[in-house]
C-alpha cells in the first residue's frame, strides 16, 4: 500500500483527474469559437445576458440548456468574464470578453483562431493517441505512426492540412510581426536585403517590406507553397529547398523554423544560412524561437514551452531548446557570436553572427 494520509490521497486523486481532463478546456474553447460566441458578445457592445447569447446562436432548441455549462467553464478558464448588465440592476449579470477572447474574434486582424482550429484538428490531435506505440517502434514520429507518412509529406499531399497549417502560421505571424516591428526596429537597421526562409505565404515579409521600404525582402519556401504568389516593389517570392541552398542576403530570418527540426537538420540549415550571408558586411541570422527556461518564466509560460516541446516530438523531428542547446547549434554550424532579446513573450529574438 502507498503510505498516504486521507487528505494527501484525495489531493493526489484530484491532481490526476485535473490532468486527465485538461483536454476539456481546449475542446470547450474550440466549440465556443466554432459557434461564434466571442463574436456574438463582441457585436453586442456591452455585457450580454445568457438568454441573449442563446437566442443569437444557431443551436438546436433542445441544446440551449447546455450553453450555461459551456459558458461557466470558459469563465473559469479566463476566456469570458461576468459583468453587471445595468448600473441600476445589481442582480442580473452578463458576459464580456477578456483580453484572451478578443484574440478569437473572426474580424480581429491579430486573431489566433486559425491556429486554434489547426492545432485541434483531428489530423493533429490523433497522433497523441499513438505516443506510447511510437516509443515501442522505429517510426520517426507519432504522426508517422498515426498516418503512415511524415507531417511534411502529409502537408504536401493533403491540400486541407496544408491550407489550415499555412493559415495557422500566418495568424501567428501577424501577431508576432506587429510586436517585432513596434519593439525591435533596430534589428533591421542598416540592412539592405533580407530573406525570410520558410516564410510561407509571406505574412512576416510583407509587413517588414511595408515598414522598411528601402529593404529588399524575399520569401523563400518550397515551390508549391509560393507558387502563383505575386511580389511587390521590394518583395519577391522564390521557391527552393533550404537544405540545399538559400538566396544570398544581408540577413536571413528564421521565424519558428528550427524548432521543427532535429539538431543535425538544424545544423545543415544554419550552415546554408551562413553561406547565404558570407562576405556581407553586418550580415546576420535573425531567429524567432523559444528558449526554454529563460529569464525565470512563470509556471504558465514554462508549461506552454514544455507543451510545445512535446508537440514538436509528436508531429515532427524537432524540439524546443534551452540557451545552452541553442549555443551548441550555432557553434556546430560555425557561427561565432549570438545575442538574445526576450521581447516576444514566450519567444525571443536571437541575432547570430558569423
Amino acid at each position: 500500500m502507498i503510505n498516504l494520509g486521507d487528505a494527501e490521497l484525495l489531493e493526489a486523486q484530484a491532481h490526476v483527474w485535473n490532468h486527465i481532463f485538461n483536454f476539456i478546456n481546449s475542446m470547450s474553447l474550440k466549440c465556443a469559437v466554432q459557434l461564434g460566441i466571442p463574436d456574438v458578445i463582441h457585436r453586442h457592445g456591452k455585457p450580454i445576458s445568457l438568454s441573449q447569447i442563446i437566442s443569437t446562436l444557431p443551436v438546436h432548441p433542445a441544446k440551449a440548456r447546455c450553453i450555461p455549462r459551456l459558458m461557466r467553464i470558459l469563465v473559469h478558464s479566463g476566456f469570458f468574464a461576468r459583468a453587471k448588465i445595468s448600473e441600476n440592476d445589481d442582480e442580473e449579470e452578463g458576459y464580456v470578453l477578456t483580453n484572451a477572447s478578443q484574440l478569437l474574434l473572426k474580424d480581429n486582424p491579430l486573431s489566433v483562431t486559425p491556429f486554434l482550429i489547426a492545432m485541434l484538428d483531428p489530423i493533429l490531435t490523433g497522433p497523441w493517441h499513438y505516443m506510447s506505440t511510437w516509443f515501442l517502434n522505429d517510426d520517426v514520429t507519432p504522426f508517422d505512426t498515426a498516418h503512415a507518412k511524415t507531417f511534411w509529406e502529409y502537408c504536401g499531399h493533403e491540400p486541407n492540412l496544408n491550407n489550415f497549417f499555412n493559415k495557422a502560421m500566418a495568424s501567428d505571424a501577424r501577431l508576432i510581426t506587429r510586436v517585432l516591428i513596434n519593439e525591435c526596429k533596430g534589428v533591421f537597421e542598416g540592412l539592405k536585403s533580407l530573406v525570410d526562409v520558410g516564410g510561407g505565404t509571406g505574412t512576416v515579409a510583407i509587413a517588414i517590406a511595408k515598414a522598411f521600404p528601402d529593404l529588399d525582402c524575399t520569401v523563400f519556401d518550397l515551390p508549391h507553397v509560393v507558387a502563383d504568389l505575386e511580389g511587390t516593389q521590394n518583395l519577391e517570392y522564390i521557391g527552393g529547398d533550404m537544405f540545399e541552398e538559400i538566396p544570398p542576403s544581408d540577413a536571413i530570418l528564421l521565424k519558428w523554423i528550427l524548432h521543427s527540426w532535429n539538431d543535425e537538420e538544424c545544423v545543415k540549415i544554419l550552415k546554408r544560412c551562413k553561406e547565404a550571408i558570407k562576405g556581407r558586411k553586418g550580415g546576420k541570422l535573425i531567429i524567432i524561437d523559444m528558449i526554454v527556461g529563460s529569464h525565470n518564466r512563470d509556471d504558465d509560460s514554462t508549461e506552454t514551452q514544455l507543451s510545445f516541446d512535446m508537440l514538436m516530438m509528436v508531429l515532427v523531428t524537432g524540439r524546443e531548446r534551452n540557451e545552452k542547446e541553442w549555443a551548441k547549434l550555432f557553434s556546430d554550424a560555425g557561427f561565432s557570436y549570438h545575442k538574445i532579446n526576450p521581447v516576444l513573450g514566450l519567444r525571443s529574438i536571437i541575432e547570430v553572427y558569423p
